[in-house]
């Protein structure tokens, strides 16, 4: 019995010693961050808006010496996104691991229940900007106005075919919204990134794309796409004569929202040094640029904010995961 007695005060001394040194452990790990290369993931091909976004990102982080550790750029693409949401999640508590992320497919991920990819299985990092989508057509195009498109769209359903990155994603979105706004019906293909999905256009193999402006700027510069209308609040500059469509008389506004997200469970200080990188980044006129190229609509917003901002998104994707998952009338 004594011996018992005399045990206890040991067992009791060895388990906060191993409590200190976990504590300790995971206080060195976070003081530490970076200590081995940090991965930014993008969902689709390379060439699209998403992965141009990401390039520009690191590519900045990497000039203004940010971190210690280099930085790379991983694309996994497939399955509407679902590749590298699951590789994201699947590394929880991993500071080393993003998600540069366009809200379309990534929300509407989070609220298909069967892919297990809630939004509390990652850790907002920062909002940089709205990317406006556009009905943009071949150059050659029968198409001259965007109501010359809808009014067909209405008269002849499904007779026109749109190319889009995904089928959860912002652009097959905007298709939902116009098709709800205006009664028109379309059909879609979906491709691996905005560069092929514009590309087709061009080639003559779709009739017209609601992607990004920004994965096709090369293309409407080039004279081979035109585009007909933009859905952000204002006019973009590198396409001035391209109404909106609430100036057509269509209540939408819609675009691609472009940020960053965490898996789950990251230390509170590589959270902090992550997004205190990001704001640097964002802050810089190398960002600035590219935004200013782009037509981005500025939207920064910090890890709270953007938490709070993506979860206000969901409501939406609720309302068009269900009518994707509803059989249609032809």
């Amino acid at each position: 019995m004594d011996r018992e007695v005399a045990a206890r005060p040991r067992k009791r001394m060895a388990g906060v010693a191993a409590l200190t040194a976990a504590l300790l452990a995971g206080a060195l790990h976070a003081q530490s961050f970076p200590s081995r290369p940090i991965e930014f993931n993008v969902h689709t091909s390379p060439g699209g808006g998403t992965d141009l976004f990401a390039r520009t990102v690191t590519e900045i982080l990497i000039k203004e010496k940010a971190f210690t550790q280099p930085i790379i750029v991983s694309n996994r693409p497939g399955g509407s996104g679902a590749i590298a949401f699951n590789h994201v999640k699947s590394r929880r508590g991993d500071p080393h691991v993003v998600l540069t992320m366009a809200t379309g497919s990534f929300l509407t991920a989070t609220v298909r229940k069967e892919l297990d990819l809630g939004l509390e299985h990652f850790t907002p990092l920062a909002s940089f900007a709205v990317d406006p989508q556009v009905i943009a057509v071949g150059a050659e195009s029968k198409f001259r106005t965007a109501r010359d498109l809808i009014d067909i769209g209405r008269k002849e359903p499904n007779s026109v075919i749109a190319s889009i990155t995904s089928a959860t994603g912002t652009a097959r979105l905007f298709l939902y919204v116009l098709e709800k706004e205006t009664g028109a019906k379309f059909r879609f293909v979906s491709f691996k990134s905005g560069s092929e999905a514009t590309t087709a256009v061009a080639g003559g193999h779709t009739q017209f794309t609601p992607e990004n402006l920004s994965e096709m700027l090369g293309l409407v510069e080039g004279k081979k796409l035109r585009v007909l209308a933009v859905t952000g609040e204002k006019r973009l500059p590198a396409v001035p004569d391209a109404p909106t469509l609430k100036e057509l008389g269509y209540n939408i506004v819609i675009g691609t929202g472009r940020g960053f997200v965490m898996p789950a469970g990251v230390p509170k200080e590589a959270l902090a040094a992550m997004e205190a990188a990001l704001k640097r980044a964002y802050d810089s006129a190398a960002w600035k640029d590219f935004a200013k190229r782009n037509n981005f609509e500025d939207n920064y917003l910090g890890a709270a904010d953007w938490g709070k901002s993506l979860a206000r998104q969901q409501a939406l994707m609720v309302e068009f995961l269900a009518h994707i998952s509803t059989p249609q009338k032809p």
